[in-house]
């Protein structure tokens, strides 16, 4: 992945032939383009969580129509970061009641979760183009 800075708060990331631009908000200095990173990062658990609910359905037969996820996020004050995140899979009425507990499980599956309950080690450098 190699991160580009295109002016203004405007930082974009190039992998896989995709291209993800992120801004800031005006009153943080940016035009509000794009969504900031951290948005994406948070965008990217519950969509994470959608790709295995979504599955899940898929291989079962069962309609996703009408199912959606709403995250809500509970900040640590003290911390300035998350404290808690809460998935809440909405499922439409008729919706298999022998599968809820199994949907539950597989949308903890998701590797963007996983990745965050068992971070990995970063490592910062410089290095000359």
């Amino acid at each position: 992945m190699e991160i580009t800075f295109e002016g203004g708060k405007v930082v974009t990331a190039h992998n896989n032939g995709h291209v993800i631009r992120t801004d800031q908000p005006l009153d943080n200095g940016g035009t509000n383009t794009a969504p900031a990173p951290f948005d994406l990062y948070l965008a990217s658990i519950g969509t994470c969580a959608g790709i295995y609910v979504k599955s899940f359905c898929d291989n079962r037969g069962i309609p996703a129509e009408g199912i959606k996820i709403i995250q809500t996020t509970e900040w640590n004050k003290e911390k300035g970061v998350p404290g808690s995140i809460v998935l809440d899979i909405r499922l439409p009425e008729g919706f298999p009641e022998k599968y809820k507990a199994s949907l539950i499980h597989v949308a903890g599956l998701c590797l963007v979760k996983k990745s965050i309950a068992d971070p990995p080690k970063f490592e910062i450098i410089t290095s000359q183009s």
